[in-house]
């Protein structure tokens, strides 16, 4: 099979094409013919810091994380799927597990779902990481009808699920963001858009809630903006984050009572850790799209697999609105 692969580590590596052993079913798991992979900002961190990073895999590297194709062969012991079974999941690409950077891929059958029947292979493609990433952060964090939640990048990857996610479970959205494209897509979901630019925490505070602060805040920007979300949360409120990798001061939230949830998704895949909780928000993020309350936001671009380089590049470029995908021709 043809695959894309990584001989060095470095920003600037380049993805070489290989021809590859077609992977073995085994036990637990499927054969999958991959139609559309997306990349995500942890595959061009694994690219460029290499084995800095404890989940990167070995050279040579195929790497690529979620994915949606068809079922091919299915392993002793794997029930609810079958060949010819369209699937999406966030199965590869760190550690020991090969990624989506090729025609066919090995996956363990916890880590995937029947992909939604209304979205394409290219949008159920961009759903994995960041809908499981939105999904666990909300329910961590216990959003629900009738609280106010503050979603910080409400347009990014993560964000523009967790937004539509958070009016799905009927709450009061809100959504920072900047410039006119970013504000309008906020706008289409049915959540207020803030810019975040021209408004301070505290202005908006004061203006949305009263200024007794949002019950639930989903920080996909994270870093040292975890420092507004504390600035913007009520009393006893709930932050979820997907970056915590920095030195913080606990202090604001130690006086407000507020509960912290640092999601970091990749648990599963790489520690072989409740894997079967992953196939299971796949499951309901289905469902909820098929309901017509989900739908992944694409970047304008599109892309083939002999041009997963320009794909990164076009991530890493921050021109980018909605998930990058490339769809893989067999």
């Amino acid at each position: 099979m043809k695959a894309m692969v990584l001989n060095e580590y470095d920003a600037s590596a380049k993805f070489q094409a290989t021809e590859l052993p077609r992977p073995t079913v085994k036990a637990g798991h499927v054969v999958a013919r991959v139609a559309a992979t997306s990349v995500n900002t942890v595959d061009t961190m694994i690219r460029q810091m290499g084995k800095d990073l404890p989940l990167s895999p070995d050279l040579p590297a195929v790497l690529g994380m979620d994915f949606a194709g068809t079922i091919e062969a299915v392993g002793e012991g794997v029930t609810g799927f079958a060949p010819g079974d369209e699937v999406y999941g966030c199965a590869g690409g760190l550690a020991d597990l090969q990624g989506t950077l090729a025609e066919f891929m090995l996956a363990d059958v916890k880590l995937i779902a029947h992909k939604p029947k209304t979205l394409s292979m290219r949008e159920a493609a961009a759903l994995p990481l960041v809908g499981i990433t939105a999904y666990e952060g909300l329910r961590r964090a216990g959003a629900k009808a009738g609280q106010k939640v503050l979603v910080h990048g409400g347009a990014g990857g993560v964000g523009h699920v967790a937004v539509q996610l958070a009016k799905h479970f009927g709450a009061d959205v809100y959504a920072t963001a900047s410039g006119d494209k970013q504000m309008g897509i906020i706008e289409t979901y049915g959540a207020t858009a803030i810019d975040y630019k021209a408004e301070k925490v505290a202005d908006y505070v004061a203006k949305h809630t009263d200024g007794t602060g949002f019950d639930v805040i989903f920080d996909s920007v994270g870093g040292a903006n975890i420092t507004n979300s504390f600035e913007a949360a009520a009393l006893n409120g709930q932050v979820a984050t997907t970056v915590s990798l920095l030195e913080l001061d606990l202090t604001p939230a130690h006086f407000k009572g507020l509960s912290l949830h640092v999601v970091f998704m990749l648990i599963p895949m790489l520690y072989d850790h409740q894997r079967e909780e992953h196939g299971a928000i796949l499951s309901k993020l289905a469902e909820i799209a098929d309901a017509g309350a989900l739908k992944p936001l694409l970047d304008e671009t599109s892309f083939g697999l002999d041009e997963v380089g320009k794909a990164h590049d076009r991530l890493t470029s921050g021109q980018a609105i909605g998930k990058v995908v490339m769809e893989i021709v067999v």
